[in-house]
């Protein structure tokens, strides 16, 4: 047998789940059970019946998986996998922010860690945040982190004055303006896919915003365009191409030059998953305390989805 059958093997044995986001390589999202974006893995990690939950994306994702899922065990492939986004906000400095803004409800990206998400009144993903904010009360103030693009976004959308965290994810903030430009001008007639971490300059520039599974979901349903712009992270480009065959999908690159990838996300292996399953190796504990305050504000976004 070859890995990805050796793979699949040890999950039946063990009765696990390998669940990938859309940015993980194209050999592990071909191996896993489920692949989705932060909003979808959490829906499926909260109702899975496996024993063994394998993430295979970054640290944050499988500490939600782990706060959704106490009985079971949660594993990642790479524990070193972080997240910029997550980096920028540490729980202290967001304490300090809470208490210089007592009167204020906290709305915190998923793109936290568990002691942030305990600290947060409602947690949101870029799939949910629109729809999530706009449920909130008008006359209510709201802090936003980490990510001021997707905040930016928010308050534009809504005619809200949300403050904003000085965070960003280091490959959506790096995408080339002067490329976008460039490509529309060879394809005129192509729509622009972006997602709404990326700078104001380039969301302006977009024919269509939305999280990776709304990209994915837009071009599914528009068959009779024949090329898109893309500019998300590029690991959505092979559930992309595998959904739509005929269509062209091109990558914005980032500023300078080069394909725009994670190099967190990257950092999960097949070699790794493999190991991590075999040993059961790389299990994820969160501290029961903060487990129990950073449940409540995801479970509320569950339920305001």
């Amino acid at each position: 047998m070859n890995l990805s059958e050796q793979i699949r093997q040890l999950c039946q044995e063990k009765n696990a789940i390998i669940m990938a986001h859309y940015y993980q390589r194209p050999e592990i999202q071909d191996v896993a059970d489920f692949v989705g974006d932060s909003l979808a893995l959490a829906q499926v990690a909260a109702t899975t019946d496996a024993d063994i939950i394998v993430m295979c994306g970054v640290h944050f994702m499988a500490e939600t998986a782990k706060i959704l899922c106490p009985d079971k065990k949660v594993l990642i492939p790479e524990p070193a996998a972080g997240c910029s986004l997550a980096d920028s906000c540490k729980a202290e400095d967001l304490a300090a922010w809470k208490a210089e803004h007592p009167d204020h409800l906290v709305v915190s990206y998923v793109n936290t860690s568990a002691a942030v998400k305990a600290l947060t009144d409602v947690v949101v993903t870029s799939s949910n945040a629109l729809k999530i904010v706009k449920q909130l009360p008008e006359d209510k103030p709201i802090l936003f982190g980490p990510d001021q693009n997707l905040g930016g976004y928010i308050n534009l959308m809504t005619g809200r004055k949300m403050d904003l965290w000085n965070g960003g994810c280091h490959v959506h903030a790096r995408f080339s303006v002067e490329a976008i430009l460039s490509l529309k001008q060879q394809y005129p007639d192509t729509k622009v896919l972006a997602h709404p971490e990326c700078k104001a300059v380039v969301l302006q520039h977009a024919d269509v915003i939305g999280s990776t599974q709304a990209l994915l979901n837009y071009a599914k349903e528009h068959p009779e365009q024949k090329r898109f712009i893309v500019a998300t992270e590029s690991g959505i480009l092979h559930e992309m191409q595998k959904a739509c065959p005929d269509v062209a999908f091109i990558p914005v690159p980032a500023e300078g030059g080069g394909c725009n990838e994670c190099e967190y996300m990257r950092m999960n292996t097949l070699q790794k998953l493999y190991d991590c399953l075999l040993n059961e190796s790389n299990e994820i504990v969160v501290d029961e305390s903060v487990a129990k305050d950073a449940i409540r504000p995801i479970q509320r976004m569950l339920e305001m989805s």
